[in-house]
């Protein structure tokens, strides 16, 4: 029996072997990805946190208001403040066109009169509140002033069409905050005029603030990268790249003939799988080290974070092992089914990029909507991502991830029980 499974993988190589070139590319393709997404993806946040990003500010206030949002603007990590375009102050419509245009991706229109009808506004309410309380002068209380009616106003902004939703949201939630802070301390010092000049003292300073805690190992801290997200993605998208050299050499193996040879000899089909199974967890393993090493090695040579796997290479190997498992069991599902190449290969290759979509590869899965949250928790490449990322990211032990790596190999019992049913019912010979 060892022997007749031995002979199976070595007839596997040889049929590997023929396609050197497809061989190439199913080791190549996935470094080359990697690579280049990881890259893309560590250089977009690079752009955001060290380059600025130019922005318009078109400031019709020429108040404080509009002074504090400059300088806060200024001094922030994420923009460059642009007030002229070709040596000429920017009009609404001048900044409505270049971001509309894409030339920009942010325009600030600050209103009229912004701060001193703030101010106004402020002034009314305090004083209302104050008389209310008894302290202002008696006289003064009697003869109550004509309250002037203060229209709410509006700050623009523009966005270049193409920005996300998510950089839309974060630069309002900024420009909110910090208008809110202007708020809170003009409001405060003019309680503090209306009071009298030392009667209160407020403190000015945010009492709540945030503070992120982040989890440590041998008092280091965690911090994922780019990498650590990027690695176990794409080298689960590239195991189960194998789906589609493995459902071809099996359609192969029908049309010339060499399947009918095979049962023609004491060797059960069940053999021969696990023949195809060995041969192609040897190369699904293959390719998780070289996208390892390159992420330990190759990437800091080019501008990139290092993979820190320290402490965590077995229990990764294990994941890469049995999400290997699932993605034969498809691959050879698939062959048996097709009837030629044309209808496993392009079918292999949509349904691989589909499983990666859905199952979290390009976008986190809590980013979808419900209904895709359900859908992805039944794709074989989010128990894989999830069983990485429990051992890359979030530290768990062996015990943690035997749920998610147990649904992946299930999954290869499933896909190659149907095949075996499926040959057994179509089988001629």
């Amino acid at each position: 029996m060892s022997y007749k499974i031995w002979m199976s993988v070595v007839k596997e190589f040889l049929l590997l072997k023929r396609d050197l070139g497809g061989l190439i590319i199913l080791f190549i393709m996935p470094l080359v990805l990697v690579i280049t997404v990881t890259l893309i993806q560590d250089s977009t946040f690079k752009t955001i946190s060290d380059n600025k990003i130019e922005i318009l500010l078109v400031d019709y206030d020429k108040g404080s208001v509009s002074k504090t949002v400059f300088d806060n603007l200024e001094k922030s990590n994420l923009f460059t403040v642009v007030t002229q375009l070709d040596h000429k102050p920017i009009t609404e419509e001048m900044a409505k066109e270049a971001v509309y245009k894409g030339k920009f991706q942010l325009a600030i229109i600050i209103p009229q009169n912004l701060s001193i009808d703030l101010q106004t506004k402020i002034d009314q309410n305090v004083e209302n509140i104050v008389s209310k309380m008894g302290l202002t002068e008696t006289d003064t209380a009697a003869q109550p002033k004509a309250t002037k009616v203060i229209k709410e106003k509006e700050v623009k902004l523009y966005f270049d069409p193409a920005v996300q939703m998510s950089f839309k949201n974060a630069v309002m939630s900024s420009i909110d905050k910090m208008i809110s802070q202007i708020e809170t301390k003009s409001i405060y010092t003019t309680f503090q005029s209306q009071l009298g000049e030392g009667d209160v003292a407020f403190e000015q300073k945010s009492f709540i603030t945030f503070k992120e805690i982040i989890p440590t190992i041998n008092n280091k801290e965690i911090r994922p990268n780019s990498v650590q997200h990027n690695v176990p993605a794409w080298t689960l998208f590239a195991i189960f790249f194998i789906v589609i050299p493995l459902s071809i050499n099996i359609v192969k193996e029908k049309s010339q003939g060499t399947f009918v040879r095979l049962l023609t000899n004491p060797v059960s089909n069940v053999v021969v799988i696990i023949g195809k199974t060995i041969t192609y967890s040897i190369i699904c393993m293959i390719q998780f080290y070289m996208m390892v090493a390159v992420a330990i090695f190759l990437f800091p040579h080019i501008g990139l974070p290092s993979l820190n796997i320290e402490g965590h290479l077995f229990l990764m190997s294990v994941v890469a092992l049995f999400s290997g498992f699932a993605a034969i069991g498809f691959g050879i599902l698939l062959g048996t089914v097709a009837s030629t190449q044309e209808q496993s290969a392009p079918f292999g290759a949509t349904s691989v990029i589909i499983l990666a979509a859905v199952g979290g590869v390009w976008v986190p899965v809590f980013a979808m909507p419900k209904i895709m949250q359900i859908v992805a928790k039944s794709s074989p490449m989010n128990w894989g991502l999830e069983a990485f990322y429990d051992v890359l990211l979030r530290n768990v032990s062996f015990l943690e991830i035997i749920p998610k790596i147990s649904l992946l190999f299930l999954f290869f019992i499933i896909t190659t029980s149907i095949a075996l049913f499926y040959d057994k019912k179509k089988r001629t010979v």
